[in-house]
């Protein structure tokens, strides 16, 4: 599995999340960037640019890796609607201010030069879209964990005995039981059984509380167990998955919520 370079810092954050969801997808499909080309209709170097966030990934070629990798198109569909959005509506340079080499310039200015850079080769066909992705929104966040930002929760789970509760607001001042236990060659902490959703920074909710939990259990400090994704609980993440020899992005996806259960 390689180990991806950091994407740029002013990447905007739904931007990130679409990228890192398809560094993922990439990663568990064992397709080098080569394979992916030849499978995609996509240039190795057009993959190389999108996978880094040097350039916005066009639909089509979401669709295809979606496609490729045998997995549910509509909720990576919606991470590029919404980064498509943010993009569209970033404020122009103020005056004087150019943008970087290959940005787009405010409308109605020439873009600034791209530099001594060879174009990118000819892209495959735009595929046409599978769903209506805007009126899938509200379905499909739960799909990709867009608790990011947002501290949007799966819904579910019972109140009460230190339990998580659908609606309830997590952070200082609050703490859970872990309970666990075994199942379907699982374990389990009583709060969620997510084995998707993605947890990064600022994340709040049952989920959370499951994964902090598990931490505990593995021996990785996440701080207190109150459902919030902090600095504690992102460091040890990284910690687990450096032990684990899984991407130490700091990010909880599938293949770390597939070592927290073991």
């Amino acid at each position: 599995m390689p180990r991806w370079k950091e994407l740029p810092s002013e990447l905007p954050e739904r931007e990130r999340q679409l990228i890192v969801q398809l560094r993922r997808l990439k990663d568990r499909s064992g397709l080098g960037l080569a394979a992916l080309a030849a499978r995609t209709g996509y240039s190795r170097s057009s993959w190389e640019r999108y996978l880094n966030g040097k350039q916005p990934v066009p639909l089509a070629a979401v669709e295809k890796l979606a496609q490729i990798c045998g997995v549910d198109p509509t909720p990576l569909l919606v991470l590029h609607e919404v980064a498509a959005e943010v993009r569209e509506t970033r404020p122009a340079p103020a005056p004087g201010e150019q943008p970087a080499p290959g940005e787009p310039a405010a409308p109605g200015e020439p873009p600034a030069p791209a530099g001594p850079e060879p174009s990118p080769a000819p892209e495959g066909p735009r595929a046409p879209r599978l769903v209506p992705v805007r009126y899938a929104l509200p379905a499909a966040v739960v799909a990709v964990g867009l608790a990011f930002g947002g501290g949007l929760l799966a819904g579910g789970g019972g109140g009460g005995g230190g339990r998580a509760a659908a609606g309830q607001t997590y952070g200082p001042g609050r703490t859970y039981d872990c309970e666990f236990s075994r199942k379907d060659g699982g374990v389990y902490a009583g709060h969620s059984v997510s084995r998707e959703v993605l947890l990064d920074t600022n994340a709040s909710g049952r989920d959370v509380v499951e994964a902090q939990c598990l931490l505990r259990r593995h021996g990785f400090d996440p701080g207190a167990v109150d459902g919030l994704y902090g600095p504690s609980a992102k460091a040890a993440v990284r910690d687990f998955q450096t032990a684990r020899k899984l991407v130490a992005d700091g990010i909880v996806g599938p293949d770390t919520w597939g070592e927290l259960r073991r």
